[in-house]
């Protein structure tokens, strides 16, 4: 549900350098800075797996229009956990979840 919920991805943005690399089904992240020394980052996504769009979805929340340094600090693998996701994936689901945190916190980092 939470997946059906995003907002259109554009057909644009599903190339290889909004490709989530390590995921198993395709994932797709773009990334828009706010100004200033701390901006606010600001992120999209979109899946072609349910499942994975909706763990898309999870992630945008936690992470999406936040400042930089809180999404660095931002320990997404305590609210999975908390959530209890972290039971119910898949080895490969996992992985290809951490691989979205990674490239999220990549990007923060950039800012």
């Amino acid at each position: 549900e939470l997946g059906e919920a995003l907002p259109p991805f554009p057909d644009e943005a599903r190339n290889p350098a909004n490709k989530v690399p390590g995921c198993v089904s395709q994932v797709w992240l773009t990334t828009e800075y706010g100004p200033g020394p701390d901006p606010v980052v600001t992120f999209a996504g979109d899946s072609d797996a349910h499942i994975v769009r909706g763990l898309v979805a999870i992630m945008l929340a936690l992470f999406s229009r936040r400042p930089a340094s809180e999404i660095q600090k931002t320990d997404a693998e305590a609210t999975l956990k908390a959530l209890g996701l972290d039971e119910h994936l898949s080895p490969q689901r996992a992985n290809g979840l951490r691989s979205m945190v990674k490239r999220i916190k990549r990007d923060a980092e950039a800012a």
